[in-house]
């Protein structure tokens, strides 16, 4: 019998995430992967020239659900996800991250009842296993989305892959069963190894005008950050003044530039270079040639410390520490204090010139020990798959 696995992606960050899970269950001939695009990034910026550069396939299902508030998007997800259960009958439904995508699947899928019955775990279900990958990440954070959506998919998952050993933490914390939750690593990372020579191939800095110049990247989206304007217009007026310290590049965020406009904050073209969103290879090329990088993404902060980039953290906390203790993450907040002291502290050559180690399982490999998990437990022996298996 084939296992068939509903992949839902619906968000950039999403896209990254998805691209080594689709080439890692290709390795094994029985699983039967399907990518269900739910459209919540529509815009081309965000979505189809990431399908491109990561050699995602084109989705065998798009719901096109489109822009929303997020309780409308996460609504109509559902809505559309539901006709797509029935007509599929998948084994498996998989989301990853923590967007409204990844909530509104996992809790479609899992009122839904297949109308047969297959085996797992020593019996027979009729509702499909639901996967999280990137589970048990915290911020402790109860006003953002991202974390609700967090708790919620793992609460209604069956497997939870783990990218750090704090989810391991989290979810115990939490009462998560030991077995249903496996620390496999970062599969954002598999994608960035796999990128990185090609994305430093790109000539998006000559484009720019920034060879040979040093420069800080930004990036903005938090609801926190960006939805109310006097926190933005303070905000911005903070990072302009980093600006008169070092160019800072911004690719600004669809939601981001919707707001810019009525917050009274003139950003010059002499300390600033402001892009419309840029491809994923082209973003990773920012990154790696940036002096430092000011976000309020989590992702960006696993990125950067994937290349060894000094990051800083407009927030008051993050869902990923061990960007922190082992990384080259400092968490900033989004006070003047708190923002120039990190600044300061970033431009510091680093102390012991030591070559700093990646996280563990931060290898390349996250992707396929997901499948290699799944396929043990659908019971699809080892020697089936196509390919060197990671332990």
């Amino acid at each position: 019998m084939n296992i068939k696995v509903l992949c839902v992606v619906g968000a950039r960050p999403n896209f990254i995430k998805i691209a080594p899970l689709m080439r890692s269950f290709a390795r094994w001939p029985r699983f039967d992967a399907r990518l269900v695009h739910t459209g919540q990034h529509y815009d081309a910026r965000l979505s189809d020239i990431f399908f491109r550069q990561l050699e995602i396939q084109v989705p065998d299902v798009d719901l096109g659900v489109g822009p929303g508030t997020q309780t409308v998007q996460t609504a109509e997800i559902m809505r559309r996800f539901e006709p797509v259960l029935e007509a599929e009958q998948p084994h498996a439904v998989l989301v990853v991250g923590d967007v409204s995508s990844t909530i509104a699947c996992a809790l479609a899928a899992a009122k839904f009842q297949r109308r047969d019955s297959f085996a797992w775990a020593g019996k027979s279900r009729f509702r499909p296993v639901i996967v999280h990958v990137e589970a048990g990440l915290r911020s402790f954070d109860d006003d953002m989305p991202e974390e609700m959506n967090r708790r919620l998919t793992d609460v209604l998952s069956d497997l939870l892959f783990v990218s750090e050993p704090s989810g391991l933490v989290n979810l115990a914390r939490e009462g998560v069963d030991g077995d249903r939750a496996h620390f496999v690593g970062n599969v954002m990372i598999d994608s960035l190894l796999k990128a990185r020579d090609e994305a430093l191939r790109s000539d998006v800095l000559d484009r720019l005008g920034l060879g040979g110049r040093e420069y800080g990247l930004v990036t903005l989206h938090r609801p926190g950050n960006v939805d109310d304007p006097e926190a933005l217009r303070a905000l911005l007026a903070i990072l302009d003044a980093v600006a008169e310290r070092l160019h800072l590049v911004f690719p600004v965020h669809p939601r981001t530039r919707a707001r810019l406009e009525g917050v009274g904050v003139e950003l010059r073209g002499s300390r600033w270079t402001l892009l419309e969103p840029v491809g994923y290879l082209e973003f990773v090329a920012l990154q790696a040639s940036a002096r430092l990088v000011l976000t309020d993404s989590g992702g960006i902060q696993e990125e950067t410390t994937a290349l060894g980039v000094p990051c800083i953290t407009l927030r008051d906390n993050t869902e990923r520490p061990c960007t922190v203790s082992e990384g080259t993450n400092r968490i900033a907040g989004t006070s003047r204090d708190g923002i120039l002291r990190a600044f300061d502290l970033a431009l510091l050559p680093a102390q012991d010139g030591k070559k700093r180690a990646l996280p563990k399982h931060w290898d390349g490999h996250a992707a396929e020990r997901v499948a290699a998990v799944l396929a043990d437990r659908f019971g699809i022996g080892a020697n089936e798959a196509h390919g060197r298996r990671i332990a």
